[in-house]
């Protein structure tokens, strides 16, 4: 076996592997190949984090948590940290990441971290709350600078284009959109542009689309919940746009008070109840005021706890009314969600579009439902399966 196989199985053994005299090959002793002085401090990391007679040691010792936290980023790769962080959730327990604060500033922004804190976020003291915070907050900056740009382009261009007239009035003429859409009419004889289509804008009203996100918040939907919160933050700072954020597991809460504060909305949801949807669509449709302009989106796997029949029955009523509904399976990079097979089906069937999708499709699904086009048609354009002939 060579020199670089033994110094792996050095570090994949760790450092009890140096008191065993065991030989791998060739009557080789391990300890025959020493680690570098870099490999070493990558080795004490680690053992540090998954040795469980030193893991007390991490545990017990909040200085060297923040410490460690900070090492790990300098001789691991970012993936590798994220992972490490993770395990140190599980192994060390959460809150030990948050008795120092000091901890909580090194800590790399991660989806999974925060999916991970608020899921137990019932379980943290007072002491613990600020480092917490600060988490939440470096992560939902993290995650909502990637989407706000993409998700304010395809929407603001979405709500211009559905509100534009083609019979505007003298002073509500786009000068600009009109002659580009008649060149074509250029008479050479009176050397002008004869304007045969004008394109204007009427007055926006206050809201030109009314959304509804209706978010699931049972334990197995919390990347979902993250992703589906702070889109509707950023949807809220539109003003064109009424936005309402509704969340539910066997009871249904409106968190629309919280879309201007990203912390305090993660920290409004309590993830890992049970699931009444029935309920949750039932609320939403007593806050639907104009059907044809408003568009809800429920993001659920469809494991539904009450009656299927009477989810149906509710699911097919808001569809009825000329309400856009869309079902989002899951909302979240990960591969295919577990969901209720039956009611993915039936909603389908129905005509709600039920399928999962990446938080980068978002803003183009959004944008899509905003100029009313075929949302099946959409999600197959993206190779997003639909359920439409689910049995």
């Amino acid at each position: 076996m060579d020199h670089q196989t033994i110094r792996r199985w050095r570090l994949l053994l760790g450092k009890e592997a140096e008191n065993d005299r065991h030989t791998l090959s060739n009557n080789e002793p391990l300890n025959t190949f020493g680690l570098s002085t870099e490999e070493l401090i990558r080795d004490d990391l680690l053992e540090h984090l998954y040795e469980p007679v030193h893991s007390a040691n991490l545990s017990q010792s909040a200085p060297y948590l923040a410490h460690w936290i900070s090492q790990i980023q300098e001789y691991f790769a970012l993936s590798s940290v994220h992972i490490m962080q993770n395990d140190a959730i599980e192994r060390l327990g959460l809150k030990l990441l948050l008795l120092e604060p000091e901890a909580a500033t090194h800590i790399v922004p991660d989806l999974n971290l925060l999916s991970s804190l608020l899921l137990l976020r019932q379980q943290l003291e007072p002491r613990h709350l600020p480092a917490a915070r600060r988490i939440i907050k470096n992560v939902a900056e993290a995650i909502m600078s990637h989407l706000r740009q993409p998700l304010l382009r395809a929407v603001s261009g979405s709500l211009n284009r559905a509100n534009r007239k083609t019979n505007p009035r003298h002073h509500e003429i786009d000068w600009q959109r009109t002659i580009l859409a008649n060149l074509k009419h250029y008479s050479a004889d009176q050397a002008t542009i004869i304007p045969e289509q004008l394109i204007g804008y009427s007055r926006k009203r206050m809201h030109l689309r009314d959304i509804i996100l209706c978010i699931d918040q049972s334990g197995s939907m919390a990347t979902s919940v993250v992703h589906g919160s702070l889109s509707a933050a950023i949807l809220a700072s539109l003003p064109s746009l009424d936005t309402r954020l509704v969340a539910f597991d066997t009871s249904v809460v409106d968190l629309t008070a919280l879309l201007k504060d990203p912390v305090e909305l993660l920290l409004g949801f309590q993830l890992g109840g049970g699931t009444d949807i029935r309920q949750a669509l039932q609320y939403c449709m007593e806050h639907i005021s104009r059907p044809a302009d408003t568009i809800l989106i429920l993001i659920s796997d469809l494991l539904e706890g009450g009656r299927q029949e009477t989810l149906h029955e509710q699911a097919r009523l808001i569809h009825d009314s000329g309400v856009q509904f869309i079902t989002l399976l899951a909302l979240s990079d990960g591969g295919q969600p577990a969901f209720d097979q039956n009611n993915a089906a039936t909603f389908s069937q129905l005509g709600i579009p039920t399928f999962a999708c990446t938080p980068d499709l978002m803003p183009d699904l959004i944008a899509a439902a905003i100029e009313k086009r075929d949302i099946f048609q959409w999600a197959g354009q993206h190779d997003l399966q639909t359920h439409r002939h689910s049995v």
